[in-house]
């Protein structure tokens, strides 16, 4: 019985330790990191009440290679689109002045996420090494299918992609490693 229970916790203890996370920052940290060391942003846009934003966090972000390739190639950015804080971008400061702490469930839009075009639960949003605004991607995805936007944004690749011939084209080409 006590071999059983120390094999488990063993097992337990190499789990966790070989448990990759996404490293998580606020807009404005990943801004001013981007200042000493320029990378491109990635931003997990979610709502407290959206299913497929926390099964997105769940299956994807838990998924060790998405995490690793995140916390290597961007600053990995999680902003609540229903939240309350303050974030400078681009000489602006966005807020929620509607917000309302007591509400349950929905809230009222962030002014960031409606600059930011974002209109679905959960998007990524991609942001150049300046913080530029690149693209936003509605919609829950797989590690695999988030594969190819982290990897077609990263390598630039997406500058060329002009037409929805060429996306075709790059979709079939691409080699998946997730």
């Amino acid at each position: 019985m006590m071999k059983n229970i120390f094999l488990l916790c063993l097992l337990l203890a190499f789990g966790s330790i070989t448990a990759q996370q996404v490293n998580w920052m606020t807009m404005e940290e990943a801004l001013a990191a981007q200042k000493e060391n320029p990378k491109k942003i990635f931003m997990d846009v979610y709502t407290t009440w959206c299913g497929p934003c926390k099964m997105l966090d769940k299956n994807t972000f838990s998924d060790k290679n998405v995490a690793e390739y995140l916390n290597k190639n961007y600053y990995p950015v999680k902003f609540n689109a229903e939240g309350n804080e303050s974030i400078t971008y681009q000489d602006f400061t966005y807020t929620n002045p509607n917000y309302q702490a007591e509400r349950k469930g929905r809230n009222s839009q962030h002014l960031l996420a409606h600059a930011l075009k974002v209109n679905a639960y959960p998007t990524v949003v991609f942001f150049r090494e300046n913080g530029d605004l690149i693209q936003g991607v509605p919609g829950y995805r797989t590690p695999q299918q988030l594969e190819i936007f982290l990897k077609m944004i990263y390598n630039d690749d997406y500058m060329k992609l002009t037409t929805p011939e060429a996306w075709e084209e790059y979709q079939k080409n691409f080699k998946y490693t997730f």
